[in-house]
């Protein structure tokens, strides 16, 4: 069982479950937004900017920030705890793996945080 202070999850069955809602929310997500492209016709900026702008998809918008972060971050975890490895890199595989999930943390973060603020900053 995984148990890390870098997982996403308390195990690795959490960690899973996250990655599998988080693809069912962003496969919904993607299907909701080419119906409307598709039911829309012609797009405009106003056209665009009113179906982003309501409440209902800054909500979805929101959902679908948190749930690529989340994602990302679960997928990028195992990866990096996969060949990031003492045995695949040699001595320095432990501090390049957390190296890396630190950078991809912080990254992960600003997307996150960047995205909230696009969202609900509303110019």
């Amino acid at each position: 069982m995984v148990t890390s202070v870098t997982s996403l999850g308390r195990n690795g069955l959490s960690d899973w479950l996250v990655q599998r809602v988080s693809a069912v929310l962003l496969a919904i997500y993607t299907l909701v937004v080419l119906g409307w492209l598709i039911a829309q016709g012609e797009v405009t900026y106003e056209a665009w900017s009113g179906f982003m702008g309501c409440l209902v998809m800054q909500i979805a918008n929101t959902f679908m920030i948190v749930a690529v972060g989340a994602h990302a971050w679960v997928g990028l975890w195992t990866v990096t705890t996969d060949y990031l490895t003492n045995r695949q890199i040699g001595a320095a595989g432990t501090v390049v793996r957390l190296i890396a999930q630190l950078v991809i943390a912080l990254l992960t973060l600003v997307y996150v945080l960047w995205g909230l603020v696009i969202i609900w900053g509303g110019a």
